[in-house]
């Protein structure tokens, strides 16, 4: 190593200690400069030891930060740490020099078998289940950077204590001015920043603490929460630090969290590390290298060591020169490209702007304050919103890393990674939708995929609704990779080695575990969705078992529209469907029979439980009714007739005597004046209670379409009406919140003209004028020319194809044509 001053001491003053922030750029440069300048022999850095093997790499072209180390217990893969590292982590930076200079580097911090074994017991952010850890990419002097004094004082923040001393409120703010604003480690002395760093460590360490408690006495076994995790991560360091030093000399550079440098530097008996490291517990672990994204960086995503302005942090590590000029004209460039006028005049005003801000607030240089405050006044007219999109697409950014594929990974990583690649389905940091369309074989082949990784509860798409057709041949997904779903992998791997062999185990062990019959069926459902024929086998026969033990009507009929929609999407998906069909033919049966006693004499509560099941039990029939199987064709007719006994029976709730009327109308099972009369005689019945009759109406117009039925039926809103104002007084504070909960479930709109009607009266003139018989605010026949007006915006929202779309004759065969088309 060159003859430099180092940090603690004069030359060959024991080894080179660089006390870094982790994922701070001014540390990253400084590390840089100080490694250029010194030339050592090795190179330590603070991180787990069985990563030494993946180092290399962080050579390949393909390894693009920002990555992490993921470590995982192999018996318990989702007892996992992660040690991400961006393109500005002074570890990065470090590994990327010693590679690039052939010098040896390696791993010093406490190896992940103890840090994963030793979370086991206390869920930990550092080897926390599933959780990122701060563990390894060190707490230092970060977020997490923490000391406990020796009787277990109260963990601090160093930059906030440091920040604080000098008169900073903000710790960020602190950090930009003395060590990013001013090209730390790049002019000078290459050390001058890593000895100021030190000096204030070792006064901060001295005020608050040691960073730990003291060991537990050496009597007591498996003690091993007494030591303080930094002390014994530093005893494990000052170790490996002693061998390089055996086998380098002098020539040894350690890159480490500032906040553990006094502890390193101080000068400590081989035996009294060793105790410290004593009986620690062991896992087997795995490490691997996965891609990280910057919004995982932050701090907002619950890393312990994140810092607030990912993207920020990295323009600054990339610009060489004028990083205001050039921060301000990539918020230009992303600003111009959401259609906002952004000229160069505004670039040039927001950076005069952003200077002059800084001067006025004593800094060196502009900051991230200054460039966001003249951001949101010049670009974005002093509003909050363009500024957010600022914030998240650059402040923080939807950058993903990518590691290279010689990467050791299980064999379900690789299977799942080799058909994103095949798929062209490519993971992303940032959220998207994805549309799919059935019909076609890669679209076809990507739903299936996404639906197998969900039932191995990786969940990188989630089913969103579409704003297309509603058929069964589309799919519209949510898309977004996390990189916590590298563990969720992992954790699946013991299923199987590709994603459909270990989603079909998956899938029978689900089944055999299911506690509900809806559970078995919603199981069938997504097996389908998922096309598992493989595991088709196990979940009918155990759903069989379950359908004909159960003699809960709720649990039949909470299960029936499950099986109804697996029907309609293996028709879809080509997936055979008899033996499914069969069982759900057998479960309406049950449902039909038993519903009509199953709904006598229930409490509100269970009343209203049963009115979801009555209008889920609904839509599944009308759907079984055109699935081609034997004895479907007569289920319409037979449910009419379990409706009609539900509406007219006294021992029923109001509620679901309502909804039954309300669905025979829909349905066309029921005439309006039929409808009108069974509303007239319940609500003016002389023995029909008011909570009775403010629960049948509930049922009836309950729903978003009620509003609408109210709207242009004059004579039901009339019957309404008429009975409402005749509540007595002193009944009306009971049928209230009835109704509320009833209206409020209206749009807006529906509300407001429910209300115009309500204060005109039924039948009064509402801008239309009748000319025949016929109902209140109706014409008394078809108007052609309006229904023919209306035929285009119709046949666009139904998405008919040009042949369908050529109607003949009048309006009212269009109508009738496009009425029969859209059923």
């Amino acid at each position: 190593m060159s003859g430099v001053d180092r940090p603690g001491g004069g030359r060959g003053a024991g080894p080179l200690l660089l006390g870094v922030r982790h994922h701070g750029p001014g540390s990253a440069r400084a590390v840089r400069a100080a490694l250029e300048g010194t030339g050592p022999e090795v190179v330590l850095i603070e991180g787990p030891p069985e990563a030494n093997d993946l180092i290399p790499l962080a050579a390949d072209e393909a390894m693009r930060p920002p990555v992490a180390l993921l470590a995982h217990a192999v018996d318990e893969p989702g007892r996992s740490a992660f040690w991400p590292l961006a393109e500005f982590s002074p570890e990065w930076v470090a590994i990327r020099w010693a590679l690039e200079h052939g010098t040896p580097v390696r791993f010093i911090d406490l190896p992940a078998t103890h840090s994963l074994a030793w979370g086991r017991d206390e869920e930990t952010d550092g080897a926390g289940k599933g959780g990122p850890a701060d563990e390894g990419a060190g707490e230092g002097e970060g977020k997490r950077a923490a000391g406990a004094g020796a009787e277990g004082g109260a963990r601090i923040d160093p930059l906030g204590a440091l920040a604080g001393a000098a008169g900073y409120e903000d710790a960020e703010r602190w950090w930009e001015d003395v060590v990013e604003h001013r090209g730390m480690g790049e002019r000078g002395d290459a050390l001058a920043p890593f000895t100021a760093l030190e000096e204030a460590m070792t006064a901060l360490r001295e005020e608050h603490g040691r960073g730990g408690r003291d060991p537990a006495p050496a009597s007591v076994p498996g003690a091993l929460a007494a030591p303080g995790r930094d002390l014994v991560r530093e005893a494990y360091m000052r170790l490996r630090i002693r061998e390089a030093q055996r086998e380098f000399g002098d020539g040894v550079a350690v890159v480490c969290g500032a906040w553990h440098v006094p502890a390193l530097r101080r000068r400590t008996t081989v035996a009294a590390d060793r105790a410290l490291l004593k009986g620690l517990p062991k896992v087997k672990a795995d490490m691997t290298w996965v891609p990280w994204t910057n919004r995982r960086l932050s701090r907002f995503s619950g890393y312990g060591a994140g810092i607030d302005s990912p993207g920020w942090y990295g323009h600054l590590f990339d610009a060489v020169d004028r990083p205001v000029e050039r921060w301000m004209t990539k918020v230009a460039g992303l600003l111009r490209a959401e259609d906002r006028m952004v000229s160069s005049a505004h670039v040039i005003e927001a950076v005069r702007l952003a200077d002059t801000l800084a001067a006025l607030r004593g800094r060196p240089l502009p900051g991230l304050g200054e460039t966001t405050d003249a951001v949101r006044a010049v670009m974005c007219e002093g509003s909050d919103v363009p500024l957010a999109l600022v914030r998240d697409r650059l402040i923080v950014g939807d950058v993903l890393g990518e590691v290279p594929a010689a990467a050791p990974a299980v064999p379900l990583q690789r299977d799942l990674a080799r058909t994103q690649r095949r798929l062209r389905l490519k993971p992303g940091a940032a959220e998207r939708e994805l549309e799919l369309d059935l019909r076609k074989e890669t679209d076809g082949e990507r739903s299936r995929l996404l639906h197998r990784l969900r039932l191995l509860a990786v969940d990188w798409g989630r089913p969103t609704a579409s704003y297309g057709s509603t058929g069964t041949f589309r799919e519209t997904w949510r898309l977004n990779w996390e990189p916590e779903l590298s563990v969720r992998v992992a954790e699946a791997g013991i299923w199987g080695t590709t994603v459909r062999a270990a989603a079909t185990a998956k899938a029978e062990a689900d089944a055999v575990a299911a506690r509900s019959l809806a559970d078995v069926t919603g199981l069938a459902e997504r097996c389908l969705l998922a096309a598992l024929p493989d595991a088709l086998p196990t979940v009918m026969r155990i759903l069989a078992d379950r359908a004909a033990l159960d003699s809960d009507v709720g649990h039949l009929a909470g299960a029936l529209p499950a099986l109804v929609r697996s029907l309609r999407y293996g028709d879809v998906r080509g997936t055979g469907t008899e033996a499914l069909a069969e069982v759900a033919a057998g479960l309406a049966e049950r449902v039909l029979v038993g519903l009509p006693p199953a709904c006598a004499g229930l409490d509100a509560d269970a009343a209203e439980e049963m009115r979801s099941h009555l209008d889920a039990v609904h839509g599944a029939v009308s759907l079984l009714g055109d699935v081609p199987a034997p004895g479907h064709g007569e289920l319409r007719a037979r449910w009419a007739a379990v409706l009609r006994t539900l509406a007219t029976r006294d021992t029923v709730p109001g509620v679901i005597r309502g909804r039954s009327v309300r669905l025979l109308l829909d349905d066309g099972g029921l005439a309006q004046d039929e409808a009108a009369r069974q509303m007239g005689l319940v609500l003016s019945s002389p023995g029909t209670a008011p909570a009775d009759a403010a629960a049948w109406i509930e049922g009836f117009v309950g729903g978003g379409s009620g509003g609408l039925l109210l709207v242009h039926d004059e004579r039901l809103l009339g019957l309404v009406d008429a009975w409402l104002t005749g509540v007595p007084t002193e009944a009306f504070t009971d049928v209230l919140p009835l109704l509320r909960r009833t209206f409020s479930a209206y749009e807006s709109g529906v509300r407001r003209t429910l209300g115009e009607l309500v204060r005109r009266g039924p039948g009064a003139p509402n801008g239309s004028t009748a000319t025949g018989p016929g109902a209140p605010g109706f014409g008394p026949g078809l108007d052609p020319g309006r229904a023919d007006a209306v035929l285009p915006v119709v046949r666009l929202l139904l998405g008919l194809d040009e042949d369908t779309r050529r109607s003949e004759g009048g309006g009212g065969d269009a109508c009738a044509d496009l009425a029969g088309t859209a059923r």
